[in-house]
């Protein structure tokens, strides 16, 4: 494919962007202008919901905090995508120096995992008192993320992990 795209003109191809993110829309493949995020909540439904063993889930509503899909025995799953070594942030927690107890969310956080040219590597699944461990606070953002680090992956349960 990337030798089929190489001479075409700049002006085609943003306009092929365009075409493309509008009917990957269409399709219910995303749902927002985040389009990582999005591939990533549809990649993590689409594995969970044809890989015998797994819980079936369905999208949450959209405008759901820190909630993007739900099993069928009603658990709730965030879902944070990332190229990178590191997640967007999760809101509506506690803030870093509160000494309330933190309110359960969520009871697991799938991470699904790209490389920087978007191809899906993996899929790992963390439980919220995992979720609790290694979360770390943003100071710029004032809210919480996950450093995708090797002690994270080796505590996290692998559920899809490109060969």
């Amino acid at each position: 494919m990337n030798d089929e795209l190489h001479g075409v003109p700049d002006n085609d191809l943003i306009g092929l962007y365009s075409k493309i993110i509008n009917e990957l829309k269409k399709r219910g493949v995303i749902r927002t202008k985040n389009i990582i995020g999005d591939l990533g909540e549809y990649l993590a439904i689409f594995h969970y919901n044809n890989t015998p063993g797994l819980p079936n889930l369905q999208a949450a509503p959209p405008g759901t905090q820190n909630v993007d899909a739900l099993s069928r025995k009603g658990e709730r799953y965030s879902i944070k995508a990332t190229s990178g070594r590191l997640t967007s942030v999760f809101y509506g927690l506690n803030d870093s120096d509160s000494k309330e107890p933190e309110t359960q969310k969520f009871e697991y956080v799938i991470l699904v995992l790209f490389n920087e040219t978007f191809e899906l590597q993996q899929i790992v699944e963390i439980t919220w008192v995992q979720f609790l461990k290694f979360k770390r606070w943003h100071k710029t953002m004032r809210g919480w993320n996950i450093s995708i680090t090797k002690d994270l992956l080796a505590e996290s349960k692998t559920v899809f992990k490109k060969p």
